[in-house]
């Protein structure tokens, strides 16, 4: 009886070993993700909406406030700046996550948010999916004034491409 307790204490260890050693491979090593500085997440990013900082930073309020696990700490209207808390669902680990909204022109407005956690030395990509879960439901308030910079550099330069094509035909027909 003691030898099996054993093997299947051995296999358990085993087992616990391989499953950190392929979540360190998954994950980067990290417990701090924010929109465009984290090269180990290069898809998360700022989020750009056409319609005034007002509005975006109510939304982000309210987006927070119906968020399971999410806390709002502390909000400064004036620099429209959340502070919420992020409870994990398994352990019960505290995220912190700052959200800032930022207006970039009179018609656009920049949403930034840092997510890191409290403790330990990774994160297994928590603090991405707390970005990616705000992102989600700021979207679902806000989708149908969403705004995608890349989208419109990439019809711009189509557009010069095109031109610039039509110009050279224009240049081999004459």
């Amino acid at each position: 009886m003691k030898q099996k307790l054993l093997i299947a204490l051995a296999v358990l260890v085993g087992v616990t070993v391989t499953g950190l050693l392929v979540a360190a491979s998954i994950w980067p090593v990290i417990n701090e993700v924010e929109t465009g500085k984290t090269p180990e997440y290069p898809e998360v990013q700022p989020q750009y909406y056409t319609t005034d900082p007002q509005r975006v930073f109510e939304e982000a309020k309210a987006g927070v406030e119906e968020l399971d696990g999410w806390t709002l700490v502390g909000e400064d209207a004036a620099t429209y700046t959340l502070e919420a808390e992020r409870e994990t669902d398994v352990f019960g680990f505290i995220d912190d996550v700052t959200i800032r909204v930022e207006p970039v022109t009179e018609f656009v407005t920049r949403v930034n948010v840092r997510s890191a956690s409290r403790v330990g030395k990774g994160d297994f990509g928590q603090n991405a999916r707390n970005i990616e879960e705000f992102f989600v439901e700021l979207d679902g308030r806000l989708g149908a004034v969403k705004f995608d910079p890349e989208k419109l550099r990439q019809k711009q330069n189509e557009a010069e491409e095109a031109s610039e094509d039509s110009a050279d035909s224009d240049d081999d027909g004459s």
